[in-house]
């Protein structure tokens, strides 16, 4: 909105300077600024907020861990300013005209919605089941649903809609639309509505320590919006010989945003945590970083991207899979990890909250490179 403002004057006044807001690079820089200063500003007047609703964590007294007892006077749903700090400036600085701008707008304000749906269930109505599984789902799979649909039939994506990267293979694309373009919307929507459902259930797996979620989110969103950006340039992408997506690189501005916002948020969610993010942000991060992925064509670069959260959702389907089998066949269920997502794992073992963290932080950082390794190691 802002920037089309800017536009306007610029194309009708030419003030100086304003013909640098043209640049993505400008409204990259200027919408990571603007979300972090929401960010850090708003955060503390709504965690004063959510204390005052006496928005509490809900903390099991089930699960083991004592050190977490203590956590339970915490305000949880403080994702409401992740999502806040994300879209204010997206939508400032973003091309409004942009089929982008809207279709990821639109995946992050649904899922947190939903998210916020369960946290209220959860704190105000006392229900630690939260909303119920298949409603959670449901809204999952109609963001999918309606994303797969835009990046499959929208126009301007007919020439590249069901390719994607393999990565480290040069000159390999995988076509989704192997049985003919007829039929390729069978393929490529159910995998949109996975990847989403996946991607945005193992972010809300990963939100179980102090700062976790939002500092991995904030490296992951650092090697998506690097992506977005060359692959929005047809110079860069005929040079490291990936797909060429007009457009593209509005989706920068918003991966700054999103690292912006969680860079303030973990200002507040750091170690001893001050507010928690909740289903409200942890649903949100993730369905944005796998539609991110989606709408660049690097879904098949996920598993390192976020490599963090793949590890944290294999963890849980092990753990479970081997308990029931164990169970069924000596008795009595045996498990691989002390607990489970592996974090608690660790945790079970002695390490502090902080080291875990920390070292989780260092191997996002080694996969991220990776990530952009694989432009050149194919």
């Amino acid at each position: 909105m802002l920037y089309a403002l800017l536009d306007w004057l610029n194309q009708h006044y030419a003030p100086p300077g304003f013909g640098a807001f043209d640049f993505i690079t400008t409204r990259t820089a200027l919408a990571a600024v603007t979300s972090l200063i929401i960010s850090l500003i708003i955060g503390k007047k709504i965690i004063h907020w959510l204390q005052k609703l006496q928005l509490k964590e809900v903390i099991r007294d089930d699960i083991g861990l004592d050190s977490h007892l203590s956590k339970a006077n915490t305000p949880t749903m403080g994702g409401v300013i992740i999502i806040l700090a994300t879209l204010i400036p997206a939508l400032l600085w973003m091309n409004m005209n942009s089929i982008y701008t809207w279709m990821i707008i639109f995946v992050m304000f649904v899922l947190g919605i939903v998210g916020f749906i369960d946290d209220y269930i959860k704190v105000v109505k006392k229900d630690k089941s939260g909303l119920h599984g298949w409603f959670k789902v449901g809204g999952q799979v109609f963001v999918g649903l309606v994303l797969g649909a835009a990046l499959y039939f929208w126009p301007a994506f007919d020439d590249f809609n069901t390719l994607s990267t393999v990565p480290f293979l040069k000159d390999v694309n995988i076509d989704y639309a192997f049985m003919g373009e007829e039929y390729g919307w069978l393929i490529y929507i159910p995998l949109v509505i996975f990847i989403i459902t996946a991607v945005s259930n193992s972010a809300n797996l990963t939100d179980g320590l102090d700062g976790l979620l939002s500092g991995t989110s904030a490296i992951a969103g650092v090697i998506l919006g690097i992506f977005a950006y060359v692959s929005g340039r047809v110079d860069f992408s005929n040079f490291l010989d990936i797909i060429y997506l007009p457009g593209s690189g509005e989706l920068t501005i918003f991966a700054a945003s999103l690292v912006g916002a969680c860079l303030g948020f973990l200002w507040y969610n750091s170690h001893p945590a001050s507010v928690f993010m909740g289903d409200t942000g942890s649903l949100a991060i993730g369905g944005a970083m796998g539609a991110l992925a989606l709408m660049i064509h690097k879904e098949l670069l996920l598993p390192i991207i976020c490599g963090i959260f793949m590890v944290e959702t294999l963890s849980v389907i092990i753990q479970t899979s081997y308990f029931k089998y164990t169970k069924r066949k000596y008795g009595e269920g045996r498990r691989v990890f002390l607990m489970t997502p592996i974090h608690h794992h660790y945790e079970k073992k002695g390490w502090a909250e902080s080291k875990i963290v920390v070292r989780f932080w260092i191997i996002a950082i080694l996969l991220g490179i990776l990530s952009l390794l694989t432009l050149k190691l194919r």
